[in-house]
């Protein structure tokens, strides 16, 4: 009894390193993580593609306003998943940092310093009592003097970098799949490809431009730009990836 006690113990303080060295906390806000759809970043020469699995569950929802992609600057975005309302607060945050670093130096946010103020509020919430961690995972792509960068942020406040990666559900499936296909030297087109592809790798069913969000901020212009739906339909029609539409039958008794 009294080392389930303790286990308790340990599950409720944030602040509480179990006899293993663990912060139960951090964990369980990694598998709500987990709870989310998949959120993509691909790396290339030209830019970064960010792509989103919004997962409409209903015809009566509005697409716009499942928010799984933002922009925090012109040349930087940021995917998520997990907690929509956490991910909400981090963006907010770092989109102030942003005006900050502008209005102070007159010039825009480098996507590393960027990342790593972001990590140090979420590291901050992993170590302070009567708060709880974010439970949301960002990919933070942009360009800084002239290069494509992608990074990661973790509930523990850990940032990563990455040429490509997935965050939220079948995260290690599609990271297989990135590994084996990636390739140096793609241009931003074979990169939105490349996320499309690994996202109907774990998906059955194929993929809808509705529920989906594709972004890209290329080297060029080094401008945010989120795809309208036909574009994305446009993409997935090239790669034999649109899902069909099922065939209206009487008899058939609807699912929930």
């Amino acid at each position: 009894m009294q080392g389930q006690n303790q286990q308790q113990a340990y599950d409720r303080g944030i602040t509480i390193f179990s006899p293993d060295g663990r912060l139960y906390q951090v964990e369980y806000a990694r598998e709500a993580v987990k709870r989310g759809t998949a959120s993509i970043g691909v790396r290339t020469n030209d830019g970064v593609v960010l792509v989103v699995d919004k997962r409409i569950r209903s015809p009566l929802l509005e697409g716009t306003s499942v928010e799984k992609l933002h922009k925090v600057d012109d040349h930087v975005g940021i995917a998520s998943a997990g907690h929509v309302a956490d991910a909400r607060q981090l963006i907010d945050y770092a989109r102030r940092q942003a005006q900050v670093e502008q209005l102070r130096y007159g010039e825009p946010i480098g996507v590393e310093p960027l990342t790593k103020m972001v990590v140090d509020n979420i590291q901050q919430y992993t170590q302070v009592g009567g708060a709880r961690p974010f439970g949301v995972a960002l990919i933070i792509g942009g360009i800084e003097d002239g290069e494509p960068r992608l990074y990661e942020t973790d509930p523990s406040g850990t940032p990563y970098e990455w040429k490509a990666l997935a965050v939220g559900g079948n995260r290690n499936d599609i990271e297989d799949y990135l590994q084996e296909q990636y390739t140096e030297e793609m241009d931003l087109d074979a990169g939105i490809g490349l996320a499309l592809e690994a996202l109907e790798s774990v998906n059955e069913e194929g993929l809808q431009a509705q529920g989906l969000g594709v972004a890209t901020v290329d080297v060029e212009t080094e401008q945010f730009r989120e795809l309208p739906v036909d574009e994305v339909a446009t993409h997935l029609e090239e790669h034999d990836l649109l899902a069909e539409d099922e065939p209206d039958d009487g008899d058939d008794e609807p699912s929930e």
